[in-house]
């Protein structure tokens, strides 16, 4: 059995009508949209939308992590739009009809912190599987899926922001990590708890990583935990017991998809 495992796509349609080649199904872990193009600042929504000079002055903000600076700024480039939550959906569901009818049959697909979930059932097709929170079989092995990030602790989402990324509350993501059946394959878009697998080497800091799934590790000793979100790891793969943690990649910048074969 061959499956091929892609993560952080950001917009990357063409490289991932190839991502199933030769495979005997493919998984998406989330982080389809291109929200912010860090490296082609006229791509990405924001580009489309504000332009390449405004996006290169947020990335700049970003990198320098003015973080009071970057909430002003970006509430500037917003409010100068009419109706900035339409503007933005328009562009998503843009993304969404290349990416989805991209994908191979079968896919199974989860959304990252990038992604907006509620959008998602206008783009199902026969053979592309929507699985957050769900265990499936393939190929005589039980994956089970859960998508999103968690909400830092004491951090709010605004609901009616333009844009509102896919953080679960700390309580919520454990409990559908907890809710999963027993699994040989746990996937994710976010990593376990590990400080090798959360540290971005680019960003010189750690990203979030979640206990829970660190602890379903422990317990169930899966055969291998997928995952992404991390675009610059320390280390892309970490072995916890018996189980091989592995991201699969920045897929938007390499455009190979991780092959699991057994």
């Amino acid at each position: 059995m061959r499956v091929h495992v892609v993560s952080d796509v950001h917009g990357n349609a063409e490289a991932l009508k190839r991502a199933g080649d030769g495979a005997d199904a493919l998984l998406v872990l989330g982080d389809l949209i291109d929200f912010v193009d860090y490296h082609e600042h006229g791509r990405g929504i924001l580009g489309a939308v504000f332009g390449a000079e405004k996006v290169a002055h947020f990335a700049e903000l970003r990198r320098n992590h003015r973080g009071a600076e970057i909430g002003a700024y970006a509430r500037s480039l917003w409010a100068s739009l009419d109706d900035p939550k339409q503007v933005v959906r328009d562009a998503v569901r843009e993304q969404y009809a290349a990416l989805f009818a991209a994908m191979s049959a079968p896919t199974y697909a989860i959304a990252g912190n990038v992604d907006e979930p509620a959008l998602w059932p206008e783009f199902a097709r026969d053979g592309v599987r929507f699985v957050d929170g769900e265990s499936v079989e393939i190929g005589g092995l039980r994956f089970g899926f859960v998508g999103g990030t968690v909400l830092s602790p004491g951090g709010v989402l605004r609901k009616d922001a333009a844009w509102v990324p896919y953080l679960r509350p700390e309580d919520e993501y454990d409990g559908a990590v907890a809710a999963l059946d027993p699994v040989d394959v746990l996937c994710s878009h976010l990593p376990p708890a590990v400080p090798e697998l959360v540290y971005d080497v680019i960003a010189r800091r750690p990203e979030h990583g979640s206990r829970a799934l660190l602890e379903r590790i422990h317990r169930d000793r899966p055969r291998w935990s997928l995952f992404g979100h991390v675009h610059q790891p320390l280390a892309q793969r970490v072995r916890v017991g018996r189980t091989e943690c592995v991201n699969v990649g920045h897929f938007k910048r390499t455009e190979r998809p991780y092959v699991l074969q057994w």
